[in-house]
């Protein structure tokens, strides 16, 4: 039985960024770019005004205050209107070119705001107020790197350079498997000793808020047949998820199925709690998922095992969320031998999280998932934690950024 750590290594070790395809550049919106980027062209593409004003030669502003004669105008978007010859002016929109002989650019504030003639009332240093070519961007250097996932600053920078379409990872199809006689579809009718099969939509939606695509396989029933027709039809997804049957039980069957099917089991328990009868393998280099099938176990192992492999595949460097500090505010005790998720809620007070137990940690109460922002990682050969001790953690829910795995 591996450690959870040694588990997750050998998931991530197994998985690998998939095809590359070519997308509209609005619908590369949180992909990542499989290809470095490189800029056709100087950003700007020309010197440019960064301001609404004249544009002079600073020599002739030496003495303030100083007159100059306009000679011309120049919007955004124009033509140059000519040279700035000594002692003149040219009346300049922000973005619109700097005419030859120009060195700085006066905002219009810092004038009179004449037509014929313009008095600049304040000091002028030459280069001042000019966005010069390349100064953003050299054309020719790498503007986004491979690797990179795309947010509206990349679509931005794309659009920029022109870039209709974008070379990114493609998103893998992840087939999703209940299993068990005990369940029923959502919107059966319910009665005694059956159960709603909240499983296969819980981990749809998982697999689809990190951007990769679900496919709901249904209910694989307690026999072989079942199974087996379930699941070869998974196996031709990018990857498999199944939920329970994962144990020793008389109807255990997944992983006899699997190993039927040529499924190369790598391991199928993990020292952990809760999640412990979680079982991972490769078909034909796909990843296979065999997730316990207690509601809170399955979120659980997916967020710790299947959602940093999925996001592997779909590109990202980063897949692992970072550990922070915590302090506990109460007492926990605990088992040695396992290292412990503990569902907690966080607050923040005086620079620090403080971290609350979410609720009763036993893995059939599903509410305690509703209540928790983050999972306190209890290691596994202690036994007890005081109040005020720290612990490590990482964030539930939130928008946090992700470390290299």
């Amino acid at each position: 039985m591996p450690t959870f750590d040694e588990a997750r290594k050998m998931i991530l070790d197994s998985v690998g960024p998939l095809g590359i395809e070519r997308v509209a550049l609005l619908d590369s919106l949180g992909r990542v770019i499989a290809e470095d980027v490189v800029a056709p062209w100087d950003m700007p593409l020309c010197d440019n005004s960064a301001m609404d004003g004249y544009a002079v030669r600073a020599a002739d502003c030496a003495n303030i205050p100083a007159t100059l004669q306009v000679t011309g105008y120049i919007p955004a978007g124009g033509e140059i209107a000519g040279n700035v010859e000594p002692g003149c002016a040219i009346r300049i929109m922000t973005g619109a070119p700097v005419p030859p002989g120009c060195d700085a650019v006066v905002p219009v504030e810092e004038t009179d705001d004449g037509k014929e003639t313009v008095t600049i009332i304040a000091p002028v240093k030459p280069r001042q107020h000019i966005r010069f070519t390349g100064e953003d961007i050299a054309g020719g250097a790498t503007i986004i790197q491979a690797g990179t996932m795309i947010r509206p600053a990349e679509i931005s920078m794309l659009a920029s350079f022109g870039k209709a379409v974008v070379p990114v990872y493609r998103r893998p199809r992840v087939a999703i498997l209940s299993t068990g006689d005990e369940l029923i579809e959502l919107g059966e009718p319910l009665t005694k000793g059956r159960i709603v099969n909240s499983n296969a939509l819980s981990l749809a939606a998982a697999v689809q808020e990190i951007g990769a695509i679900p496919q709901i396989l249904g209910i694989a029933r307690d026999n072989r047949e079942s199974h087996r027709e379930k699941m070869l039809e998974g196996l031709k997804a990018d990857a498999l998820i199944t939920s329970a049957g994962v144990s020793a039980g008389d109807r255990d069957l997944v992983r006899d199925v699997l190993d039927e099917l040529g499924v190369k089991q790598l391991f199928w328990k993990v020292d952990m709690k809760p999640g412990g009868p979680t079982a991972f393998g490769t078909y034909q280099g796909k990843p296979v998922f065999s997730l316990p099938g207690n509601p809170v176990s399955t979120m659980i192992t997916f967020e710790e095992f299947a959602r940093p492999a999925i996001l592997r595949m779909m590109g990202h460097r980063r897949v692992l969320k970072p550990l922070i500090k915590a302090v506990l505010q109460s007492e926990f005790r605990k088992k040695p031998g396992k290292l412990h998720f503990l569902r907690v809620k966080l607050t923040a007070a005086d620079g620090r999280y403080l971290a609350n137990s979410s609720g009763d940690q036993n893995t059939g109460i599903l509410k305690t998932m509703l209540t928790a922002d983050a999972i306190a990682l209890l290691p596994a050969d202690r036994t007890s934690f005081s109040p005020g001790e720290e612990v490590d953690v990482h964030i539930l829910s939130g928008n946090v950024e992700m470390m290299e795995g």
